[in-house]
């Protein structure tokens, strides 16, 4: 089987996150697309985090139903802060049989260089990715790249915990299951 693995802190999970993923799992070769939700980013302060099994359950809520996309927690269990090439490390030996990629939008992939280990990386996994106005994809020698225009919206997630934390609308910007969730667990308040 061949996953797309879209890396994401997803706090919260959001309409853009769920277009793009939905998009790429219809629209190339990938059997299946799963969620892997970072508990810490190492490129990102961890402060202002969900519970990561707080926002598994948030994205398992939206995609309930769809065969094409899955979460995945195996970042909850190797050591933090967690690094893509040794998650990928690890689901290929837990999964020989399954080609796996990475998904991420052109402006991660301005960043590939500080990725740890980035070169084996590039070297060994394809990669799908999703244009973002004002970054381009360069080339890379030997990797196997495919570049895709995703639908994109211009929504953050660090927007929406604002909204939420000053008690405003975050309709339409995130599915209806993940607000009534918001509010009713209390979650970035």
């Amino acid at each position: 089987m061949k996953v797309g693995l879209y890396f994401g802190s997803f706090n919260p999970v959001h309409t853009g996150h769920l277009i793009i993923a939905s998009h790429i799992a219809n629209n190339t070769l990938l059997d299946q697309v799963w969620f892997v939700i970072s508990p810490q980013n190492p490129l990102k302060k961890s402060n202002s985090l969900l519970n990561e099994h707080h926002r598994k359950h948030l994205i398992d809520l939206c995609i309930e139903g769809e065969k094409k996309l899955k979460t995945s927690n195996v970042e909850f269990k190797l050591p933090r802060p967690s690094y893509t090439i040794d998650t990928l490390t690890y689901l290929a030996e837990q999964h020989p049989a399954h080609e796996f990629a990475v998904i991420m939008g052109s402006d991660s992939f301005s960043n590939i260089h500080k990725w740890k280990n980035y070169a084996i990386l590039l070297q060994n996994y394809s990669l799908f990715i999703y244009e973002r106005p004002g970054f381009s994809v360069p080339g890379h020698d030997g990797a196997n790249i495919t570049i895709l225009k995703a639908p994109l919206l211009e929504i953050s997630s660090t927007h929406i915990r604002e909204l939420v934390r000053l008690r405003k609308s975050i309709r339409y910007l995130v599915p209806d299951i993940v607000k009534e969730e918001i509010e009713v667990h209390r979650y970035y308040s």
